[in-house]
Order: structure tokens, then sequence, then C-alpha cells
């Protein structure tokens, strides 16, 4: 493999003095997982976000909606029932997050459960009790097992990419989730540090074009946990772009998975403090 922190470098350097950048802060809000994964979540909370969701069109009717909102599991029926916006997917992160910690039957009961109450995604966490043991068997059935059980709903993997220490490891468990069945490779929960990282980015994004390039099939990636300034999105989109293309740069390929990004880049475009969300 490349160089990593050249090819970051290099990348970088191609961010500056680039032209269109209002234009990239449109396209990277389109492209959010509007994240509240908290152990304070309520109804009334969840209920708050979706109607912020519903009405962005009438106050920002210029703008993209954004890519789907995502909460846990026990929201998903209360989400599908109040989103109004077609375009807008519902996410659920499920399999036990964030420690992926129980007995499989559990996680895969759960993602099943989530999709019958309304998700079209569900977000598990690799199974890095079998992983960092070794036990790659036993982590790549899981993954199957899960996709089965979900069918053609979108399964995201998230590696956990800061438990992950070596490169090697980022670039083995890419293959074995998207291997598994992963419509998506997801860089972290962003409930242990360090979260995202350009490094992990670049890594998993090679591991995705070579799996196009031997097979065809285009697999998905998701940058979480720690991503909230427009200078950080946008390093992962031309990340996206330098290494898969721009047939990448949409929803239904690239996601960033955020809390407070929304906000931080209608402040940028707008050129005042937004905090619609």
């Amino acid at each position: 493999m490349k160089n990593i922190e050249n090819e970051i470098s290099r990348i970088k350097a191609g961010i500056v003095g680039r032209g269109g950048m209002q234009e990239i802060y449109r396209r990277c809000f389109s492209l959010i997982d509007l994240t509240t994964l908290n152990s304070t979540d309520t109804p009334s909370k969840v209920a708050g976000m979706i109607e912020k969701v519903n009405g962005f069109k009438d106050i920002y009717p210029t703008y993209p909606s954004v890519a789907a909102v995502c909460v846990y599991p026990n929201f998903a029926e209360q989400v599908r029932s109040q989103l109004k916006v077609d375009s807008v997917k519902i996410a659920v992160v499920a399999g036990v997050f964030p420690s992926s910690q129980s007995f499989p039957e559990i996680k895969i009961a759960e993602c099943r459960m989530a999709v019958e109450k309304g998700a079209d995604e569900v977000d598990i966490v690799l199974a890095l009790s079998k992983f960092l043991d070794n036990d790659k068997r036993g982590t790549f059935e899981e993954i199957k097992s899960i996709k089965e059980a979900i069918g053609e709903k979108h399964l995201k993997v998230i590696l956990e990419t800061g438990a992950l220490k070596e490169p090697g490891l980022i670039a083995e468990a890419s293959s074995l989730a998207i291997g598994a069945g992963a419509d998506f490779i997801k860089t972290s929960t962003g409930k242990m540090e360090p979260a995202a990282t350009p490094e992990a980015a670049y890594i998993m994004c090679s591991k995705i074009r070579e799996h196009f390039e031997k097979t065809g099939k285009r697999i998905g990636f998701k940058p979480a946990g720690g991503i909230s300034t427009p200078g950080e999105a946008v390093l992962y989109y031309a990340i996206v772009e330098d290494v898969l293309g721009k047939d990448w740069l949409n929803p239904q390929l690239f996601r960033i998975g955020a809390s407070r990004l929304a906000n931080n880049l209608l402040t940028e475009i707008e050129g005042k403090t937004i905090n619609y969300f």
C-alpha cells in the first residue's frame, strides 16, 4: 500500500485554493446521517429532531435534505410514523451498539426487529471480541447472518478503527466486512477515541476500490465520530473523490455520521451562525 501519510498530505494540498467550496459544502450537507445516540435520548427529543428534518425545506428551500437520520432501534417505529421527507432514510444502530458484546442470536434478533419496525439501514459494530482474538471466521459469520436477517435493507459495518492499531488490521477488517455482505463500511461508533481519521478512511476506501476492481460491485463508505467542522467534512469528501472517484460522491455510496456538522455547514454557507438542528 502507498505511504498513507504522504497520500493524505497530497490530498490536503489539493484542497487548498480549490474553487467551488460552497457547492462542496452543500454536497457534504446532503451526505449527513443526522445522529442522536445518547443514553438520555427520549421520544420527545427524537420527535424534535424529526420535526426539524420535516420542516427544513420550508426554511431552506434551496438546500438538499440530509441523507438519513440515525437513532437507537427502539425509536425506529416512532421515526417511521413521524418522518415526512421521502428522500431521508431511517438508520438505526443495532447489534448491541456500541460494544457488540452479546450473544449473536440477540444481535441478529435486534437487527431484524429494527427493520420490522421501519429501519431502512442498520449500523452494526464488527465483533471486536472475535476479531481481536483472531476468530475471523466467527466475525465473518456473524456479519453474514445479520445481513441475511435484514435482507435488502442496507447494512453498515462499523470497524471501530480506533481499536485497530495497525493499518493492516484496518485493511483486513474492511475486506472481511465487505466479503461478509456489508453494503457500507464505517469507521467508528463515536464512543471511543480515536474516532474517524483520514488515515483509516484512506485504507478503507482503498479496500473498497480493490473490491470494485475485482467484482464491479460498489460498496459505500461512512466516516463517523468527531467530524464537526466543514474543513473536516471536505477532507473526507476529497479522500473519497481521490480514491474512489466521483461516482461515490452521492448519498447512496457516501455518508458522513455527525450530530454537529449540519449546523456548522449551514453557518459556513450562510456566513452567519445557524443553530437550526
